[in-house]
């Protein structure tokens, strides 16, 4: 039987709470300076929103916001996280939103578990007219040389590429979909780097909150940490992770 990635979230929400990266300012600055307009005041729709680290920054800005989450344990622990956030269950491709009904549509790390196809409209159905659609990717950096040895031995032991091993490949065809929908502007790509310092136990516990270790056997994801471990010790002997990422952002007004 073919795991279920997409779900595969529900039972581990605490964990990726707790151990997923954020995102830095500039995604925001970013997004607000590619629509020209700001984020505060606005009414925005976060989609997969997760456990709400996304959802958190965008009410930081002042923006009002209304989650979409498909997930039963991740709507759970949003709501635990930000009781004050309104979250409706639904996903991209059927938004459980009406016509023109918000400035702004985000999707961080949740646009690949989309279909396209659907999502794409949809977002044109929802957003008003001067609004934007914003996917952002929190990628590692893989010019790092740890990083790259480690994503080698991810592979390795998953058995291929991550992305198409949970079935998400099309994030890497993203801006082929947005150059292939005639009725919509031209998108802008972007690329911000940063990076974050973690102990060591909360890099590895990040790693196995993906979705191509949550379908595995207990056994088997331990003694896949176990040897990473040892491993990313030989790089930070004092257990200080400095993980860097590079965020792919892509921004497209309303058609």
């Amino acid at each position: 039987m073919t795991p279920n990635y997409a779900l595969s979230f529900n039972t581990a929400a605490p964990q990726y709470a707790a151990n997923r990266p954020s995102y830095p300012p500039t995604v925001l600055d970013t997004i607000e300076q590619t629509a020209a307009r700001p984020l505060k005041g606005a009414r925005i729709a976060d989609v997969g929103a997760g456990t709400g680290i996304a959802t958190a920054l965008l009410r930081a800005r002042g923006a009002d916001v209304i989650a979409v989450e498909p997930g039963d344990g991740m709507a759970s622990q949003f709501r635990r996280s930000l009781p004050d956030t309104p979250v409706v269950r639904g996903d991209g491709d059927a938004l459980p939103l009406a016509t023109a009904s918000v400035d702004f549509l985000t999707y961080a790390q949740s646009w690949h578990w989309t279909n396209p196809a659907r999502s794409l409209p949809e977002a044109m159905r929802v957003l008003r007219p001067s609004g934007a659609l914003a996917l952002w990717w929190n990628n590692p950096a893989l010019d790092v040389p740890w990083q790259a040895e480690q994503n080698r031995r991810v592979e390795e032991f998953i058995g291929g590429d991550v992305a198409e091993k949970r079935g998400s490949g099309r994030r890497a065809r993203t801006e082929d979909v947005f150059a292939r929908a005639p009725y919509l502007p031209a998108c802008t790509r972007h690329e911000i780097r940063w990076s974050r310092t973690v102990p060591l136990d909360t890099h590895l516990s990040n790693i196995s909150s993906h979705s191509v270790f949550l379908v595995l056997r207990e056994e088997e994801k331990a003694a896949f940490l176990t040897e990473e471990r040892a491993h990313v010790l030989k790089t930070f002997p004092g257990g200080q992770v400095e993980e860097s990422y590079e965020v792919i952002l892509i921004v497209a007004p309303a058609a």
